[in-house]
């Protein structure tokens, strides 16, 4: 295997809550907590889990869009969050975002050309007014919109259409890294196939690696090569996508992906439901934070022991006392 180009080792995010001007009691939300994976050049890793679960303040916490607690992120041989602002500015380049929400992430006040152009302008890469135009309209006939779209503003576009803006936008600055924050999750599922296979082809075209975050598996199986499934703040289980939707260890992933809807009859797995609900990340259980929910939880080790994740075949790593 050639070197990684992101690593994040050990990450971690806690958040503080409560506590006003006069009391010095604030609580801790662990959003994410000792999270670790690698990401190869040219490969998409999909993230998922249930709302809450940490995926999103994950990527934010790479791009340093939210300081990290704790932890590591190295991109290209080089901590992120040991560069100084003028250093990570020039490598943030290299590590662009897509929003989940494509009426949100558009600024209404701003021409679709300027919304796109902006990155140029703040990292100097249009040499003039000409070549500035030219560069938007060429990011925008890449994701399939007219170049004379530039002049209109973000209302003026459908969802699926907003959204193409916002992968030109983070294409504009030919980025090597693109975290997709639930891309497709505002979208209605005959546009989140269209914005799925224009994500193939860009990451076919132009070499682009994928942080994939999502809460639909049957949307992540399609466009990642590996999958990681993310419980309140924790990798439980990662592995090839192939491996994970065939053979799932984890409890979790296998409840998850039992509630995925298939059109084969043959192909439907038996239906797991959980009980009880997600813990709160601000007291999260003790030892697996998922035993407090696991079918075959076996009591005091899940209680009390915090699982690591194993390596139980090639490239097939699951954070269970049970599976591993």
């Amino acid at each position: 295997m050639s070197e990684p180009l992101l690593r994040v080792k050990d990450l971690t995010k806690n958040f503080k809550v409560g506590g006003g001007f006069l009391s010095r009691n604030a609580a801790l939300v662990h959003a994410v907590d000792n999270v670790s994976f690698d990401i190869q050049p040219g490969e998409t890793l999909g993230l998922v889990g249930e709302s809450g679960s940490g995926k999103s303040t994950t990527g934010r916490c790479i791009l340093r869009l939210i300081e990290p607690t704790g932890g590591e992120v190295w991109f290209e041989g080089r901590n992120v969050a040991e560069l100084s602002a003028a250093a990570f500015r020039s490598l943030s380049r290299d590590m662009q975002i897509i929003f989940q929400d494509p009426f949100a992430s558009l600024n209404p006040r701003m021409t679709v050309g300027a919304i796109i152009g902006e990155a140029l302008t703040i990292h100097g890469l249009a040499s003039s007014k000409q070549a500035y135009a030219d560069r938007v309209a060429q990011l925008l006939e890449t994701v399939g919109l007219q170049p004379d779209h530039m002049r209109r503003y973000p209302h003026e576009f459908s969802g699926g259409q907003r959204q193409r803006i916002g992968i030109a936008r983070a294409l504009a600055v030919e980025p090597k890294l693109i975290v997709c924050d639930e891309p497709v999750s505002a979208l209605d599922v005959s546009i989140q196939a269209q914005v799925i296979n224009l994500l193939e082809d860009l990451q076919a075209k132009f070499g682009l690696t994928y942080l994939f975050i999502a809460h639909d598996l049957s949307v992540v199986e399609h466009i990642s090569r590996r999958v990681a499934v993310m419980y309140l703040g924790r990798i439980v289980e990662i592995a090839s996508a192939h491996d994970l939707y065939a053979r799932p260890l984890h409890p979790y992933t296998e409840a998850l992906l039992s509630a995925v809807p298939v059109t084969d009859p043959k192909a439907r797995r038996k239906r797991i439901v959980l009980q009880g609900e997600v813990p709160s990340p601000i007291n999260p259980p003790s030892g697996c934070h998922f035993h407090t929910r696991c079918p075959i939880r076996k009591l005091p080790l899940c209680s009390t022991e915090v699982p690591r994740l194993k390596e139980t075949a090639s490239g097939h790593y699951v954070a269970c006392h049970l599976r591993s």
